[in-house]
């Protein structure tokens, strides 16, 4: 399975997502004004910012399939990273409105206490999140697809806050009401929690950020190849779901050009095999011999 076909694989995690979200958001917003209850309300709208946030990784999987062209000759891979950070923006105008929304009914002195019915709803929706993300987390560790990944932590997410609405809403039976408006207030945290997480990936993505540790990791694995003196500089960015390595790597000077392709071509298959890396520029000097040298 090529690349290409990895992110067609992607799309069914994010239709599911969608489809889960739809229902999910209008049983919760109907059951949360008719039950009264305001976590329940905060965390359908947290199930419609998912909506336009699952259809933007979609959006963002179907252009990352359109081949390399004259204006992109590294692809489109990068479609999905800025549909994720269109989708942070979203979830956090949501998130703030829910807590602002939240905040003024507890001066305004609003506390009712909900329907116990509703705490029922909450965590069945929690056992479909939990679900959902559990077939989301198996598909894009299958394919190795970084935006599932991050959609199948928003789908853990939000299994999480329906639970804790749950919690809201029991507690608010025994004669704690404020512990209702008080869990609205955490689902409107957490979503805006989401959005940052998302935002900073995106922006690190976006503007050539990697892992140092992970480059540290790469670099160990190119300097164990046969052959391989020394590295010289080496360089890493996220493309998509996608790794481009650029790496300069010092060989003895003897060598014959054929030898030293052929160490770039071990390089190549090493990354491949063992990072999942398709995308690696290996630059072949002669290592220095200035300090080898004896002295005249």
């Amino acid at each position: 399975m090529n690349q290409y076909e990895e992110i067609k694989q992607g799309e069914k995690g994010a239709l599911v997502s969608i489809g889960a979200y739809i229902g999910l958001s209008a049983i919760k917003l109907g059951a949360g004004y008719w039950f009264a209850s305001g976590a329940l309300v905060a965390d359908g709208y947290n199930n419609l910012t998912d909506i336009i946030a699952s259809i933007a990784v979609l959006i963002g999987l179907r252009i990352s399939q359109k081949p390399p062209d004259k204006d992109h000759p590294y692809g489109h891979f990068r479609a999905e990273t800025i549909a994720a950070l269109i989708a942070s923006f979203i979830m956090a105008t949501v998130g703030l409105q829910v807590i602002i929304n939240t905040v003024r009914s507890l001066f305004k002195g609003e506390q009712t206490v909900p329907d116990l019915n509703s705490a029922w709803v909450a965590l069945f929706a929690a056992v479909c999140m939990g679900a959902v993300y559990y077939y989301n987390r198996r598909l894009a560790n299958r394919i190795n697809n970084q935006a599932l990944h991050a959609a199948a932590k928003d789908n853990l997410s939000d299994a999480l806050v329906s639970t804790g609405a749950a919690v809201g809403i029991i507690g608010a039976q025994f004669g704690l009401p404020w512990l209702d408006p008080v869990a609205a207030l955490l689902v409107g945290a957490i979503i805006c929690k989401t959005a940052w997480d998302i935002f900073y990936s995106s922006t690190h993505a976006l503007t050539d950020g990697f892992d140092a540790n992970r480059l540290m990791t790469l670099r160990s694995t190119i300097e164990s190849t046969k052959g391989v003196k020394s590295i010289k500089d080496i360089k890493a960015r996220v493309h998509g779901s996608n790794v481009l390595i650029d790496v300069i790597v010092q060989v003895d000077p003897a060598l014959s050009l054929i030898e030293s392709h052929r160490i770039s071509d071990e390089i190549e298959q090493l990354m491949e095999r063992k990072h999942n890396i398709m995308s690696v520029h290996v630059h072949v000097e002669p290592q220095d011999m200035i300090a080898s040298s004896p002295v005249q």
